[in-house]
């Protein structure tokens, strides 16, 4: 009788153990734009997995890759107003919300990956600063491979672009088809190839990676790896929820998160060399641009960073002036 009783007690000790973990478990989600086998969302994959083991258990991030919870643009909004703790997002396309956004997508201003972690690290603080006031932050970035363009068609000069259909996924890239003559429609990159398939875009900048993600060799002919640029993912949370976590899980995340930052930056170094390597395979010609389109681009590039700095005031100057220190 009295061992009966020993276990039942032991038994109600366990239940109410496990409600308790149960209870303590803090659950996330956290929408992004490309599909599971994109080096950034496997990086993602990896970061969370490491909160996971970091925390015991206690804080579990689910990854939903590919736009499938909200779309590009919607998930900053998202994370804003707490129907999603966190989220991944490109920060160029938030550019007509906050000129910074899109500093680290002026064409041919920071081209290689150490410019572009010159310009991160020169981008940060105010990035930071603006995260905050928005009741949001910075977890990690980690930039895209280089963009160049590609195109159905031979390219030696920017008025080959004139009239073509062009695709934009950021403020940037559609000002860009703007002053090349091009016709810039709104794509994003979950939807690149159904577009590219009805014949709703023709041309675009892109990197070697999206190019692989959406087999961009299976409608367009020629990839011109001009490197203008290196646009960012930030992956962020919402501060509420992040002040919410106690403090080993709060330490738990953002080791991981600058973890996943080193990781992620090194990938995309490798995917580069991966992706180019891959159209080239699949038939895509893969070129380094003529000089009269190199040219016309940084040409381009130019206009758009004037008009940057007018629009961005202090604030642009500051990071132009921090990067070229």
């Amino acid at each position: 009788m009295q061992r009966r009783h020993t276990l039942s007690l032991m038994l109600a000790a366990a239940s109410l153990s496990l409600a308790g973990t149960a209870l303590a478990q803090t659950k996330w989600d956290l929408p992004a734009a490309y599909p599971a086998g994109n080096f950034h969302s496997v990086n993602l994959a990896n970061f969370t997995n490491e909160v996971d083991k970091a925390t015991g258990g206690k804080l579990k991030i689910t990854v939903h890759a590919n736009a499938s919870l909200f779309k590009a643009p919607e998930i900053k909004r998202a994370v804003q107003g707490g129907q999603a703790q966190a989220g991944e997002i490109l920060m160029a396309n938030f550019q007509n919300e906050w000129q910074i956004y899109g500093s680290d997508g002026l064409p041919f201003l920071a081209s290689s990956y150490d410019d572009s972690m010159k310009l991160y690290r020169a981008q940060k603080p105010l990035l930071e600063k603006k995260l905050a006031d928005q009741g949001l932050m910075l977890l990690y970035a980690v930039a895209w491979p280089p963009q160049g363009i590609y195109s159905k068609k031979p390219i030696n000069s920017a008025a080959d672009l004139k009239g073509s259909k062009w695709r934009a996924y950021s403020p940037m890239t559609a000002r860009i088809g703007e002053l090349v003559g091009a016709q810039p429609v709104t794509v994003q990159a979950a939807e690149l190839s159904q577009a590219l398939a009805t014949g709703v875009v023709e041309a675009n900048m892109t990197s070697g990676a999206t190019g692989v993600d959406s087999k961009l060799f299976e409608h367009l002919k020629y990839y011109y790896d001009v490197q203008a640029w290196l646009p960012k993912n930030a992956v962020i949370a919402n501060r509420k929820s992040f002040e919410a976590l106690d403090k080993p899980t709060q330490d738990a995340l953002l080791k991981a998160a600058a973890a996943a930052e080193a990781r992620g930056w090194a990938e995309s170094r490798k995917v580069n060399e991966d992706t180019l390597a891959t159209l080239k395979k699949n038939g895509m010609e893969v070129l380094p641009g003529s000089p009269q389109l190199r040219a016309d681009m940084k040409k381009v590039g130019e206009t758009i960073l004037k008009e940057w700095l007018d629009k961005s005031g202090a604030e642009g100057k500051q990071v132009l002036d921090t990067y070229n220190r």
